[in-house]
């Protein structure tokens, strides 16, 4: 009898693990099985769903209005500066229904006046990987190897000059193990990044164990009055005019605890337009971050798990110019110190560009007696985009850390440098919007690296705050990665009046060395109205070549969102 019940208990076993084994490749017969049952479905009548409540930074939403504006739907304004607020939303909302989505989302608040409230429609996501980890520019959310599930939702508000959204996120990695990229590191650390574990807080993987977490999201408080703004926010931000690949900050690690003020809109100064932000906030790292110890600055050993933010992004648009924005910005990470905030790091935004300009410190790090507590990025960027003709032209330049001079500035202007390049076309009818996108990033490391320090002149890593340029062990830029890279896409998108498609080609170098890494991705999404519910599904075939520089490893990615909203 008990070689029976061993017998059995085996042959479970053995079942359970081809279950197991089967659910990847099931799933992705299910959503392919969806997507091409979902494009036979006929048309239904259109449900206006609302959607102006969620044009959030780096949206799909916020995208299509910047089609429609530079196809002349709506009157230029900047893109230097997202996420935007309701009145600003307002602006760019297309003022006649002659676009694809008119009968499917209302994008402006319309004659409406008082107090209005409208819902963040509900939404479920659930995403595979195959082989890796793979994802970005999605928020908080973390997709890791198995399965993830997302769920959002929320409320927004207006009153006046009064407004609030409150949109949390929650989700759940299955987080099944991978092969980890040597780094040297035990214990938790070997989880740490491969490249540079002690240097950023950006995990190959969360642990063994399933990832979850509870995020406010894309959450804000703000007052828009006498040409002025000001509030209370979690949400994302996108500085600079880029669209996929954000040197500075974007929405790939989601947003952090910030309050800011500035303008409300760009504001006339005569031959120009001024229009600026400064932030405040608090930055948190994971649970496999280098940095150990107090929450607060004790030394330049023990830096503090929490870092304090300071940031400025601005931009003007010159009178007679129209479509063309000049701007830049200033990122620092900051100790958190213990006796609260200091009249030096409120002042961080405005002090000078050089490092042989800021005032000396009594803590010292690596000999350095200046700027030891903070971590600078800065840009500048361009965007042209003439009204009506559908082109939208942009790049920037970004640097990491001060240069220690204006003659060190002069000898090696590129050092911890970064560039993009891209373009946005689009054409448009009153039922059809076809458009095509391209960026080109990158952040070679310049040879003069190979005279200083090793490991200096990396890009968003840090020798003292050692959590890099990251949040919760995301990257708040572009998803690329640390030290040394650089990416491309090339995509097409096509919206009509059952909803949208879109294919891409990318190309990340993830690790640089002798034999790099490179990552090699075709995709597409695909999204169907069907009656009140957006039906998303999307697939990816990821080619890393000299995975983790060891071997070559193939990705499939597949995923599908429903969000509803019928109110």
């Amino acid at each position: 009898m008990n070689v029976n019940v061993i017998q059995l208990t085996g042959d479970m076993s053995k079942k359970a693990g081809i279950i197991r084994r089967m659910r990847r490749p099931l799933l992705a017969v299910v959503l392919a099985a969806a997507a091409l049952f979902l494009d036979a479905l006929p048309v239904p009548a259109q449900t206006n769903t609302g959607g102006a409540s969620e044009v959030f930074a780096g949206s799909v939403l916020e995208s299509y209005l910047r089609y429609l504006q530079t196809a002349g739907k709506s009157a230029s304004y900047p893109f230097g500066i997202r996420g935007f607020s309701p009145a600003e939303i307002d602006r760019l909302a297309p003022k006649d229904t002659q676009h694809p989505w008119a009968r499917r989302y209302s994008l402006g608040s319309g004659t409406q006046s008082g107090f209005r409230w409208d819902v963040v429609r509900p939404a479920l996501s659930l995403n595979v990987n195959s082989a890796f980890p793979f994802g970005g520019n999605d928020g908080p959310v973390w997709n890791g190897r198995g399965l993830t599930t997302s769920v959002r939702m929320g409320i927004a508000a207006r009153y006046g000059a009064f407004s609030a959204v409150l949109a949390p996120v929650a989700f759940r990695a299955e987080n099944q193990s991978i092969a980890l990229m040597p780094n040297g590191a035990t214990g938790r650390l070997r989880f740490a990044d491969g490249g540079f574990p002690t240097a950023v807080d950006r995990p190959q993987t969360f642990g063994t164990q399933p990832y979850m977490r509870l995020d406010p999201g894309e959450s804000t408080i703000r007052v828009d009055f006498l040409g002025a703004t000001a509030g209370i926010s979690t949400a994302s931000q996108w500085w600079g005019p880029t669209s996929e690949f954000s040197p500075i900050l974007g929405n790939n690690a989601g947003g952090f605890a910030h309050v800011f003020l500035g303008t409300s809109s760009p504001a006339s100064i005569g031959f120009a337009s001024l229009h600026g932000r400064v932030v405040y906030g608090y930055l948190e790292q994971s649970a496999w971050s280098p940095v150990t110890g107090s929450t607060y600055w004790v030394n330049s050993t023990e830096t503090g798990t929490r870092r304090f933010m300071a940031g400025l992004v601005g931009l003007m648009q010159v009178r007679g110019l129209p479509g063309l924005e000049i701007g830049g910005t200033r990122f620092f990470h900051a100790a958190n110190l213990r006796g609260g905030l200091s009249s030096h790091n409120l002042r961080l935004p405005f002090l000078g560009l050089l490092k042989n300009r800021l005032p000396v410190e009594a803590d010292t790090a690596f000999g350095e007696t200046r700027g030891v507590k903070e971590n600078q990025l800065a840009s500048v960027f361009v965007r042209i985009a003439p009204p009506g003709s559908g082109f939208d032209l942009y790049g920037e330049f970004a640097r990491e850390d001060h240069s220690a001079d204006l003659r060190d500035f002069l000898l090696e202007p590129d050092h911890a440098s970064m560039s993009n390049v891209g373009f946005r076309k689009a054409w448009l009818s009153p039922t059809v919007m076809s458009a095509l996108r391209a960026e080109f990033f990158t952040y070679e490391a310049p040879g003069g690296v190979q005279t200083r320090e090793m490991g200096e002149g990396g890009v968003y890593i840090h020798s003292v705050l050692k959590q890099g340029h990251t949040q919760r062990g995301q990257l708040l830029s572009a998803d690329v990665g640390p030290g040394s890279g650089n990416a491309q896409i090339l995509a097409f998108d096509r919206f009509t009046t059952r909803g949208r498609v879109t294919g891409y080609a990318r190309r990340v170098v993830a690790h640089e060395s002798a034999e790099p890494d490179v990552l090699n991705t075709l995709g597409g999404e695909m999204t169907r109205f069907v009656g009140p519910v957006d039906v998303t599904v999307q697939g990816s075939l990821t080619f890393d070549l000299n995975r983790n520089l060891q071997s070559d490893k193939t990705n499939v990615g597949l995923g599908v969102s429903v969000r509803y909203g019928a109110w």
